[in-house]
């Protein structure tokens, strides 16, 4: 069996692994990784495809593990490449997707399983068991061919007590330690995190002293997703007699579904639609929105610049119910320091308990190494540091060294008569999304952005004799995004003119123009130590 991970190895997000065997390919998960600041202009970024795209035909399933867009936000572009790949996982999983796919105006062929059933997808023999999670219907699945077993984790933790009463399956994992397993994907997001996380339920109090003692409105961000948090808040909202409102068009949409699924449940009388706050007592108002990583496009980060129907006032509460994401570190506080500056009081992780993480610390997958035993491990899921983390752990719990594997995106590891090997390397870079295009951007043109953010950009006009090659008067130069010094610039003919001279063809063309952006580049680097992004424009005299 042949694995590769397109996603989710050295980073928090796009997460995808193929695995492959007697000529079929099934695909575990297939998400996003959200933009950082050396991303400008960019969306969502999508594993890469065209490993799988000459053998579309070869899929027999795509599994979901759960509903995180890390998990599912891709899946849309992947359909765009085939429509009808059959789409397996548990019910509210599949009802997040299909709302996502209507966006898309996709309809896709889906397969519902729940924890305990047990399917076969073309050579692929599927288990299915019940992990927990920061959503519900979370899934770790076992897959079983011929050439091995492996359990993948999926993202889960070991709260024994979880707020849906749906605890992790680790009778499961300890039945297929027995039977041996030979290769095994523990989630790694906090394998460098010592201890066991808290439960659910120990952030009640913190949740329930925000809703008793807040002056005024309470705004609380978390992920749309995030299902089991915003149960929490509703229920101590209910508890204070506030009303209240979903904001954000994630959130509204995610929380319908939940609701209408039996996942939410919202006390008669107690949701109203954001529009009645203005109307009402603001000590009775609360507001569940996204944007608890600092996304400028949503709700609460709009709220903080003053660009959203709700205004923030002095005194009102600010509730960030939600991790802070590894890279996003600079966004969250830059939307912190915002917040306060309009005369919020922001609660957020690092001033009371009000998040517990969704993923297993250190000594949860120690415990969970000891009930699997697997032969060959391969972490996955986090940053570097996670994946070495997590394999330290393994090698600790008597896993030999050689088959603990710490790999990049790409990799592809065979498994084989009980060993896994690495052997080889495929495509697997990053793939851009602008205004729901794949592909708007490229690692060049980001340079170029980022080029213009620090650097500026500067257009030259020249006017050049075809005839003789040389310059009919003194360029023009356009500076943008920057303020030349008189005189700065003087030099700057010089460049233009010994380029012309040095040239040995055409003179007024593309290749030209090209050679002198280069010219006035390597210069301005070296005197005025900056890159701007030059375009030269060449007239015929």
């Amino acid at each position: 069996m042949r694995i590769v991970a397109l996603g989710g190895l050295e980073e928090i997000g796009r997460n995808m692994t193929v695995f492959e065997f007697g000529g079929k390919l099934l695909i575990v998960d297939c998400g996003v990784l959200f933009p950082e600041e050396h991303h400008p202009g960019v969306d969502l970024i999508l594993p890469d495809f065209s490993y799988l795209r000459d053998r579309l035909d070869d899929i027999v399933g795509l599994v979901l593990t759960h509903g995180h867009e890390d998990h599912i936000g891709a899946v849309p572009y992947l359909l765009r490449e085939r429509a009808d790949i059959p789409i397996i996982s548990a019910k509210l999983t599949l009802a997040f997707i299909k709302t996502k796919l209507q966006e898309h105006r996709i309809t896709a062929k889906t397969v519902q399983v729940k924890e305990g059933d047990r399917k076969k997808f073309g050579p692929f023999d599927l288990e299915f068991l019940a992990v927990n999670h920061s959503i519900p219907d979370g899934l770790a699945v076992a897959i079983r061919t011929s050439a091995g077993l492996v359990l993948a984790t999926g993202d889960f933790k070991m709260d024994q007590f979880p707020l849906d009463g749906r605890i992790t399956d680790l009778a499961g994992f300890a039945r297929l330690g027995e039977e041996g397993v030979d290769l095994f994907l523990p989630d790694s997001t906090n394998a460098d995190v010592p201890g066991f996380q808290i439960s659910e339920q120990d952030l009640a109090p913190a949740i329930d002293e925000v809703m008793r003692t807040a002056p005024r409105r309470i705004i609380v961000s978390s992920f749309a997703s995030h299902i089991h948090r915003i149960q929490q808040v509703i229920d101590a909202a209910h508890l204070y007699h506030r009303k209240v409102a979903f904001v954000g068009r994630s959130m509204v949409r995610n929380m319908k579904t939940a609701r209408e699924l039996g996942y939410l449940n919202i006390p008669r009388g107690t949701l109203v639609d954001f529009k009645e706050l203005d109307k009402m007592d603001p000590k009775k108002a609360v507001i569940i929105c996204t944007g608890s990583q600092g996304e400028p496009m949503a709700a609460l980060a709009r709220m903080a610049s003053q660009d959203h129907m709700i205004d923030l006032t002095q005194g009102d509460t600010v509730l960030l119910a939600s991790s802070l994401i590894p890279g996003n570190e600079t966004s969250i506080y830059r939307l912190i320091n915002d917040l306060t500056k309009l005369g919020a009081n922001v609660v957020h992780k690092g001033n009371a308990k009000v998040h517990v993480s969704g993923h297993a610390s250190a000594g949860e997958l120690v415990y969970c190494y000891n009930l699997v035993r697997p032969r060959n491990v391969m972490p996955v899921h986090g940053e570097h540091r996670h994946l070495k983390a997590n394999a330290e752990l393994a090698i600790r719990t008597g896993v030999d060294p050689k088959k603990a594997l710490v790999v990049e995106d790409g990799t592809t590891i065979d498994l084989k008569d009980g060993v896994a090997r690495v052997t080889g390397k495929v495509t697997a870079d990053y793939v851009y999304v602008e205004n729901m295009v794949a592909g708007a951007a490229t690692e060049e043109s980001l340079q170029d952005r980022i080029r213009l953010a620090e650097d500026g950009a500067l257009t030259v006009l020249a006017i050049v004799n075809p005839d003789t090659g040389k310059l009919e008067e003194d360029p023009e130069f356009f500076p943008v995004g920057w303020a030349p010094k008189d005189g700065e610039l003087d030099k700057a003919t010089d460049i233009v003119e010994k380029t012309l001279a040095q040239l040995k063809g055409e003179k007024t063309g593309p290749d030209a123009e090209r050679a002198i952006a280069e010219g006035l580049v390597r210069w301005s680097d070296r005197s005025l130590r900056r890159k701007p992004v030059v375009t030269v424009i060449i007239v015929d005299a």
